[in-house]
């Protein structure tokens, strides 16, 4: 499977956060509750638009510029 990035999940996958870079990016994603080690599960992909994620009974809508930066492994079911 290997590592993607926020932008290139599927829908409905679950997914667990591997590497978010340091700084602006961090804090961004530390803004919408996104750490390193969680797992999320994507919910919608809107075409040229967010990528919706649920996690912690949370849905929480990530820009693809924001998506594009966070580092990503399908956890195996």
């Amino acid at each position: 499977m290997g590592i993607l990035t926020l932008d290139q999940a599927r829908k409905g996958l679950t997914y667990v956060v591997k590497s978010i870079p340091r700084g602006t990016v961090q804090a961004q994603a530390i803004r919408f509750g996104v750490y390193e080690g969680e797992k999320i599960t994507v919910g919608e992909i809107i075409p040229f638009g967010p990528i919706v994620i649920y996690k912690n009974r949370q849905e929480i809508a990530i820009g693809r510029s924001l998506a594009r930066k966070i580092d990503i492994e399908q956890v195996e079911v």
